[in-house]
């Protein structure tokens, strides 16, 4: 067995850092699996995560330390800097630019619309907030000093107070909250019953979206889990065949256009998920503590998020790069869908991350800036 505590520059291998129970973990480690990319896997404790902290100014995970020494953060833009490093023969992000766009928005909106449902289920449900909390105190926790029962209580609390209360799940969101992962059970079954991924014969960027939420919260997690399985069995096959699949093993063609029962998922970008972006950026901008965002006649009463100001901002940007005629495309699907207007309520919000452009290659003096 490697020894996990040897550093990327002793094996010539990348290392990956997080925990087999995170969100984007799983997703970064997927996709290292499919581009088939040597590398290993590190799982975290405290002091591990204050080090990434300290390598790459981001206390999260995962966090890839490579064999030159360089520090890698945000499950996004790793995966797009090994896809255009060649480090793989057939990217995820698809050639042909406008469904490359489509493909980036549904990333997006997968990765930070559904982080709230996971983070509901994982820790509203006592079942669930339990099984998990103990194993984050047993494995994440295990260089904290004090009893396990301890550190469990102690993650729960913290997890509920953050993740919920923070973040609008309440009484009175709770039912909209669920109808957003049973909405994203059902649009997604639809369309891997009749395909193996999301866009076509391979993966995309939009099924390592979907993936990051549903592989280690959905389908791991004992209460959505059983939906999972009940509701969603092509979803539930689906999870294995990401977690299988190999590029090398793959004959299919790369993606190169968005299906259009893909339609559903667009239009809840552009009712739900654009609408609120913007809300999180005038918020942000006013300098406001919290913020109330109505979607689909229910209020959450939210704090400002700074890094998806920088999302909305970096999809405008996506869409400005395009060459003429996608860009022709994209607005023509978003128009039909009504996600073009909701992308441009607010024009370039500034979030003050990433300021030098630097992402995946952050540090502590380059993550963030003043506004």
């Amino acid at each position: 067995m490697t020894d996990q505590s040897l550093p990327a520059t002793a094996t010539g291998e990348a290392v990956l850092h997080g925990l087999d129970l995170s969100y984007f973990t799983g997703k970064v480690q997927a996709y290292l699996r499919y581009a088939e990319i040597p590398h290993r896997f590190a799982e975290m404790d405290t002091a591990a995560l204050r080090r990434a902290a300290q390598m790459t100014g981001m206390a999260q995970m995962p966090a890839i330390e490579l064999a030159d020494g360089r520090w890698m953060t945000d499950s996004t833009a790793i995966i797009g800097w090994f896809d255009a490093s060649g480090a793989t023969t057939v990217p995820v992000t698809p050639t042909d630019p406008a469904t490359a766009f489509l493909a980036a928005l549904i990333e997006d909106y997968a990765d930070e619309w559904l982080w709230r449902p996971a983070l509901h289920y994982r820790w509203s449900y006592p079942m669930d907030a339990w099984h998990m909390g103990r194993r984050i105190a047993a494995e994440m926790l295990r260089d904290v000093p004090g009893p396990l029962w301890l550190r469990q209580w102690g993650i729960i609390a913290r997890q509920r107070h953050r993740y919920l209360a923070r973040d609008g799940v309440t009484p009175a969101t709770r039912a909209h909250v669920e109808s957003l992962y049973l909405r994203n059970l059902d649009w997604p079954e639809a369309i891997l019953s009749r395909r193996p991924f999301l866009l076509g014969e391979r993966p995309s960027l939009a099924d390592f979206g979907y993936f990051a939420s549903m592989f280690r919260h959905f389908g791991l997690d004992p209460t959505p889990s059983r939906i999972l399985r009940d509701r969603a069995p092509s979803v539930f096959l689906w999870l294995a065949r990401m977690w299988a699949a190999r590029a090398s093993r793959l004959s299919g063609p790369a993606p190169d256009q968005v299906p259009g029962d893909l339609d559903p998922i667009l239009r809840d970008i552009g009712g739900a998920y654009l609408p609120y972006l913007a809300d999180n950026a005038r918020a942000h901008a006013a300098g406001l503590s919290t913020f109330d965002t109505v979607t689909e006649g229910v209020t959450y009463h939210l704090p400002p998020h700074p890094y998806r100001v920088w999302c909305l901002d970096q999809l405008q940007r996506r869409f400005e790069a395009l060459p003429e005629a996608a860009a022709a495309t994209v607005r023509a699907r978003l128009e039909a869908t009504g996600a073009w207007d909701p992308l441009w309520a607010v024009r370039h919000p500034r979030s003050g991350f990433d300021p030098l452009d630097r992402l995946p290659f952050l540090t502590p003096g380059t993550a963030w800036a003043e506004r």
